[in-house]
């Protein structure tokens, strides 16, 4: 009995597994006072961008806090 190999397998230069590595899509930068729309609650206005990228946005009734990615936040 042959013993194992712990070693990556290569691929085929034909297989449909050497797919290239798409890079993630950049975090959009917010300024305060841009104007944004979520999915969930509307329209609404950044009012603190903090140093790790968290914005905190006023949707008119409620503020929240809002951490990357952004998938639900769109700038206007």
């Amino acid at each position: 009995m042959r013993p194992t190999r712990t070693g990556t397998r290569r691929r085929l230069p034909g297989s449909p597994f050497n797919t290239p590595e798409i890079p993630p899509p950049p975090v959009e930068v917010f300024a305060v006072q841009d104007w944004v729309s979520h999915d969930k609650y509307g329209l609404g206005r950044v009012i603190h961008v903090e140093q790790n990228s968290t914005v905190l946005v006023d949707f008119g009734a409620e503020t929240y806090r809002i951490v990357p990615p952004y998938t639900k936040l769109q700038k206007l």
